[in-house]
């Protein structure tokens, strides 16, 4: 026992002792890369060295060699090189470029190059040393002696052993045929590739702004199908390329074709669907679902298909022809007969609700909407957000129908249930605005204040522009009639009323000219104009208040929404480049900070900024270059 405790104590010591040796070298691990980082040289060299020693990794070795070169002491450098060479039986490569290297910064290129040279010569014939070789180079840059290193190592051990690492050469080198050539050829040998392959030449086409090189690999891999029309894995890189250029219906085409040869296709095909449904590009979206339907019930996709084509048909009714009784019909007419076929499933409730809100927000039938939630109510097992989703729809129907008193009482029910999640912050807000619609503006702004502090950041942001709205119109005047007509206005627009709501806004601005609510009246009217396509009066209602009123609240929403619809609508990207650069510029706080960015720079590529004095980079969020 004496023995076995002491033995203990001893391992326990002994454990001690590594655990504070790690500690220390994590520190000073990462008191180097601090200071390396800074730039601050002389304080980074001794501790990247000591690092070294401790640790033997190679990139810390790097690191120190490069603070020495950056101090210009490169007799030192070469100094350390030479001690670590002379431990070895056989100098590794790596130490060797790393000499050449020092050589090249101190303006001597023929004796950098035979060093280069001495280090390929001392690379041994096989894979590893290859690759650590070539690595090496890279880190340095020195792309084109990598890219040589790789093609020494194919020609000693065979074709086919560094197409991935030649490509990314090639590619370094913006050599992009050869690049391209030899992704191909990965994919020919090793179909399980694919996506690897894709993923790195979705990094090098994110600097291709003209899609010419898109254009080119299209081409590239279309002769390969042509001559290797065994190999599936072709197909699929030809299909990824046409959905890279939003090219649904030939990416669908060859889906198709591909699946009449595997039959194994249906994830792709669906994938597929979901996203050109995704990019409002809908009747490529349904033909993808009706191909997936007409596979037949023993499609494992198929149940899928039918709910998302019916999800598809109601996205593509209410944002191109949300007034067309006709098509609504039809569409209800489809609504029906895909419940039928699915059947009481939960997984499907929230078809029931599209539905719903399709009889009676688009063909004013609330009170067959109202008899379909409730029989779905009666007739499944639904729980949680299921159950909360359709009464939530109910009592917007109810709304819709003008009955708050009914509607209230239903948001309160799913209020009670759910009230500690998204949805149930979410029905708190709709029941705040249904106070605000009717009046009730003091209670309706108690409620929004405290939902500007819900996790959810949308319920927070629209309860805080509801909040201010009410705040700084409730008491400007001596009665409330103004922000009651507004009021109005909103409950019109939000039961898709559109044209009434557009009267009263009208009206409410002929009678109060020089109210503080005139740039929420603009605001108003866009929106309605927006809905029915009437894109340039839209456009003009934005501009009104972007010229009047951009400090106001709304100065953000309108300058961003204008860029959008120069950006989609119209087609004048150039005046949408320079409203999202005003977004960023004018309203570094905006939620739309983050896409203005992703466009601008988009924009920026194609149309140059005129002027030469860079932004300032306080004005963005993170400190980003915009």
């Amino acid at each position: 026992m004496k023995i076995f405790i002491s033995v203990l104590v001893s391992l326990l010591l002994f454990n001690s002792v590594l655990q504070a040796q790690d500690n220390q070298l994590q520190n000073q691990m990462n008191l180097a890369i601090q200071y390396y980082n800074a730039r601050d040289f002389e304080k980074a060299a001794p501790l990247l060295l000591n690092v070294y020693k401790i640790s033997n990794n190679s990139s810390f070795f790097k690191f120190y060699i490069e603070s020495l070169i950056q101090l210009e002491r490169y007799d030192e450098a070469i100094q350390q090189i030479q001690t670590d060479i002379k431990k070895q039986k056989q100098p590794r490569a790596e130490l060797l470029i790393n000499w050449g290297y020092v050589l090249k910064m101190q303006h001597k290129p023929e004796e950098s190059r035979a060093k280069y040279n001495e280090a390929i010569d001392a690379v041994q014939p096989n894979k590893n040393d290859y690759l650590i070789a070539a690595n090496a180079f890279i880190n340095w840059q020195e792309y084109e002696l990598a890219k040589n290193t790789y093609l020494l190592g194919e020609k000693a051990l065979g074709q086919g052993q560094f197409d991935y690492e030649l490509a990314r050469a090639y590619s370094y080198t913006r050599d992009h045929k050869n690049m391209m050539e030899k992704y191909l050829d990965l994919i020919g040998s090793d179909e399980t590739k694919l996506q690897l392959v894709e993923s790195s030449l979705a990094g090098t086409m994110r600097l291709d702004v003209d899609d010419e090189l898109l254009q080119s690999f299209r081409e590239q891999t279309l002769k390969r199908i042509q001559a290797n029309p065994e190999i599936v894995g072709y197909n699929r890189l030809l299909i990824w390329f046409f959905l890279q250029e939003s090219k649904f219906q030939a990416a669908l085409r060859q889906s198709i074709a591909l699946d009449k040869r595997t039959g194994k296709e249906q994830d792709l095909i669906f994938q597929l669907g979901m996203m050109a449904m995704n990019n409002k590009k809908f009747d490529d979206a349904i033909n993808a679902f009706d191909y997936l339907i007409g596979k037949g019930k023993e499609n494992p996709v198929y149940a899928q298909a039918l709910m998302f084509k019916i999800h598809t048909s109601y996205q593509r009714y209410t944002t191109e022809t949300p007034g067309e009784k006709i098509e609504g019909e039809k569409l209800a007419q489809q609504f029906n007969e895909v419940i039928q076929v699915l059947g009481p499933n939960p997984a499907y409730t929230n078809l029931i609700t599209e539905y719903a809100h399709l009889l009676a927000f688009h063909l004013d039938k609330s009170a067959e909407a109202t008899a379909l939630i409730n029989k779905t109510l009666e007739t499944r097992q639904l729980r949680g957000e299921d159950w909360g989703s359709l009464k939530t729809e109910l009592a917007d129907i109810y709304v819709y129908s003008d009955d708050p008193w009914e509607a209230t009482l239903v948001y309160s029910q799913v209020i009670d249930a759910l009230k500690t999640t998204a949805l149930g912050d979410e029905v708190k807000l709709k029941k705040a605005k249904l106070g605000y619609y009717l009046g009730n503006f003091s209670w309706a702004k108690a409620q929004l204040d405290v939902l500007k502090a819900s996790t959810s950041k949308l319920t927070a942001n629209d309860a805080m522009e509801l909040s201010l709205l009410i705040g700084n119109n409730l008491n400007l005047d001596t009665t409330a009639i103004p922000l009651t007509m507004f009021a109005r206005a909103d409950l019109l627009y939000f039961q898709n009323k559109n044209n009434e709501a557009m009267i009263v806004l009208d009206g409410l601005a002929k009678t109060y000219p020089y109210h503080t609510l005139v740039d929420d009246i603009l605001f108003r009217k866009a929106k309605i104009e927006l809905e029915h396509k009437n894109y340039a009066i839209a456009a003009d209602h934005l501009q009104k208040i972007i010229d009047g009123f951009s400090f106001d609240l709304l100065g953000d929403d309108a300058t961003f929404m204008l860029a959008e619809l120069y950006y989609n609508h119209l087609n004048q990207k150039e005046k949408a480049k320079e409203l999202y650069k005003s977004v960023l510029t004018s309203f570094p706080g905006s939620v739309f900070t983050e896409e203005s960015r992703e466009k601008y720079r988009e924009l920026r590529a194609i149309y140059p900024d005129k002027e030469t004095e860079p932004i300032k980079e306080d004005l963005f969020m993170k400190g980003e270059k915009i």
